[in-house]
């Protein structure tokens, strides 16, 4: 039986690089190994399960909270943990990708927690897998630095207690095709989670922390208790305490908020609260009821704000559902990211203002933030509300009633479907897929820090709209052949605006993957799966 790492069963093809064997250490692959061989099959059954519900959506099923955990939701003896120490206060997070540069900011931004992402604000480049999970052990040993190609130098600030860091792997349905076992290729999620664990939880511990993660894209609660069952599996492996780990699980999946007390339940000896999205949210929402026309059709991308009916349901059952719980409710993204230009900021800030103002005063416990220079602007809007408090979980919010049918609300949003719109989706959509290609995955476009899920509402947005035969506001029907020439366009505006630097990209890989997602007769789950595939 050949091996990696003397792990019998094990093989890593990716290249190797300087310094991945501190990485890819026997510890760490016999953890990979073991998970695989332990939680792998039921993954698996998992994902089939989610293309099971969507054909029953597909049939005329609909969302609603489970009958056959009920006894849970009206139990109302069982709390989760207690926060645990670095995440009792968590008034503003910062978020980010694990390269270094972005390391190294993120943790002198002054944010209480930052989520340091190999998901949405990542590409699974075999080099960003590993050199992030390199740049997170120096990071916890206070040895990182870099050095621009400018000449600029950047190292952590001395002295300074730095963010609580919250790790985030890839979701359930992306696999590391870099690592197999027993000739499987394995998971992302427990990839970027073992490596994690394995070299950098017992730092984490003997600072006084602990290894703590965020959990993305989860449609059911027994997708928590796989992972529940994961943290069970590796905590004994290595010999730490049960109930070390921590997560926060993202709702950005339409299913899952209509499980939230459930996934709480699952990983109650694990759990530190949820947390509210927004494009992924969105996205789900099509993906769900993709062939179900007007009833669930969503107007131009930016007019769905959070206080929208069906959006304000689910962020209200949010802050309800944790706080009953004892868990904390984590709002969501402020993806501005300052400009040079002072309207714009002014203009900007504004608005990022009043979003964390509505946050805190709905029962939020913290919220999000793209850009080191937004991290004040939320913790005043936070501080306001909170004072020395360190969270406002007390605030139980006892007046939310909200139904499946407030949730599932999405034909009363206001809005159209403009050209405008769509261009937007096609040129964002294809200038973030190009530079995912390349490897980056924190893209900022048009003064926003874009990730995947913006680039996944954004093709999804193009395919609902496409099939389900919606006019513009300005009469026109969107088809395939206006969708095809709005790309040409586009394209041809952005090679405009970049010049030389055009002919350097991968734009026609994007220009062809973009379309190949909105115009599929079938829909396609997820953008990152195929782009994957055309990632060495």
């Amino acid at each position: 039986m050949s091996s990696s790492a003397g792990v019998d069963g094990l093989e890593v093809t990716g290249p190797r690089g300087d310094r991945y064997d501190e990485v890819l250490t026997p510890q760490a692959l016999e953890l990979v190994a073991l998970l695989h061989r332990e939680l792998n099959g039921r993954r698996l059954e998992l994902l089939a399960a989610r293309r099971e519900r969507v054909r029953a959506l597909a049939d005329g099923g609909t969302l609603g909270f489970l009958p056959e955990t009920a006894g849970i939701r009206d139990d109302d003896s069982w709390q989760v943990a207690d926060p645990a120490p670095g995440l009792v206060d968590r008034r503003v997070e910062i978020t980010g990708p694990t390269d270094r540069k972005m390391t190294i900011n993120a943790l002198n931004s002054g944010a209480k927690v930052w989520l340091a992402d190999h998901e949405d604000a990542n590409t699974p480049l075999w080099d960003n897998v590993i050199g992030g999970q390199l740049n997170l052990k120096d990071a916890l040993d206070r040895t990182i630095d870099f050095t621009s190609p400018e000449g600029k130098s950047y190292t952590l600030a001395p002295d300074e207690e730095l963010p609580t860091i919250v790790v985030r792997p890839r979701g359930w349905h992306l696999p590391e095709k870099h690592v197999t076992v027993d000739g499987e290729q394995t998971s992302g999620s427990l990839v970027d989670f073992a490596l994690y664990l394995a070299n950098c939880g017992q730092k984490q511990i003997d600072k006084g922390r602990g290894p703590y993660f965020y959990l993305p894209k989860m449609e059911s609660h027994l997708e928590a208790r796989l992972w529940n069952d994961a943290f069970n599996l590796a905590q004994d492996h290595l010999g730490i305490p049960r109930g070390t780990i921590r997560a926060t699980v993202l709702i950005e999946t339409y299913p899952a908020a209509f499980e939230m007390e459930e996934i709480l339940h699952e990983l109650r000896e694990h759990s530190s609260g949820l947390n509210a999205g927004r494009w992924d949210y969105m996205f789900s929402v099509i993906k769900s009821f993709r062939t179900r026309g007007e009833e669930f059709l969503l107007p131009d991308r930016n007019s769905v704000t959070m206080t929208v009916p069906f959006m304000r349901a689910y962020t209200e059952l949010l802050v309800r559902t944790c706080h009953k719980r004892g868990a904390h409710a984590i709002g969501g993204m402020a993806a501005f990211i300052p400009s040079k230009d002072p309207e714009v900021n002014e203009q900007a800030f504004a608005r990022v203002r009043a979003d964390k103002e509505r946050e805190a005063a709905d029962g939020f416990d913290g919220s999000w933030v793209a850009h080191p220079g937004m991290v004040e602007v939320c913790k005043e809007a936070f501080t306001a509300v909170l004072g020395d408090r360190p969270n406002q979980i007390d605030k139980k919010r006892e007046d939310v009633h909200v139904t499946p049918a407030q949730l599932l609300d999405v034909s009363s949003t206001p809005g159209e479907v403009t050209e405008a719109g769509l261009r937007s989706n096609v040129s964002v959509g294809i200038q973030y897929l190009e530079s995912w290609l390349r490897g980056s995955g924190a893209v900022g476009i048009n003064n926003l820090m874009e990730d995947a899920a913006t680039a996944e509402i954004s093709r999804s947005q193009v395919w609902q709209w496409l099939h389900n035969g919606v006019r513009l506001a300005d009469g026109e029907t969107v088809t395939r052949e206006l969708v095809e020439r709005i790309v040409d366009e586009e394209v041809e505006a952005i090679a405009d605006a970049l010049g030389d630097a055009f002919s350097s990209g991968r734009w026609d890989d994007a220009r062809a993957l973009f379309l190949e997602m909105a115009l599929a007769d079938e829909y396609p789950d997820f953008l990152t799966l195929p782009a994957y595939e055309r990632m060495p």
